[in-house]
């Protein structure tokens, strides 16, 4: 007993300095299409609802295409972007002053979409600088998540922070 105890001392002891640089990465899915399949049609139309409003609206900048997509009503949780559909067009013309072509694919590195009752998720792979290092990255994982209510995105939540220098 004594002697298998001080294996797992040992084992474990050779494991915790690497605990500090053990991340694996975060990857993007290869296939977005296999994302937004669901046994559910509900939970289909969802995905696609959020996925083409991201292509669309949110990447290539075609606010006018908003009203396809958002409820007037959209209520935001981001605490750098007010309420409203016209808010959030607003935001996404700061962004995208001249609409860009809409690409086939979501352009930012997604890792999956989940959906689930009348909500659908979103995540994205996040490169920082190492905060000692800042010649090396590390990644994590960003989240957006929606609600839908009547075929339109109704609310939005995401880990956004106000930034310390605005």
């Amino acid at each position: 007993m004594k002697q298998h105890l001080a294996h797992w001392i040992l084992a474990l002891g050779a494991a915790l300095p690497l605990a500090g640089v053990a991340q694996v990465p975060v990857r993007p899915a290869a296939d977005q299409e296999a994302l937004l399949t669901s046994a559910d049609p509900v939970l289909r139309a969802n995905k696609r609802l959020v996925y083409d409003f991201w292509r669309e609206v949110f990447e290539a900048g075609h606010v006018a295409l908003a009203e396809k997509y958002v409820a007037e009503s959209y209520v935001q949780h981001n605490p750098n972007v007010p309420t409203g559909r016209a808010a959030m067009v607003g935001f996404v013309q700061g962004r995208n002053p001249a609409p860009k072509p809409v690409e086939e694919r979501i352009k930012a590195p997604l890792v999956s979409i989940v959906a689930e009752r009348d909500m659908v998720i979103l995540s994205f792979v996040r490169e920082y600088a190492e905060p000692k290092d800042p010649n090396r990255k590390y990644t994590t994982t960003w989240f957006d998540m929606f609600r839908i209510e009547n075929g339109k995105i109704a609310e939005h939540w995401d880990s956004a922070v106000k930034p310390a220098n605005p």
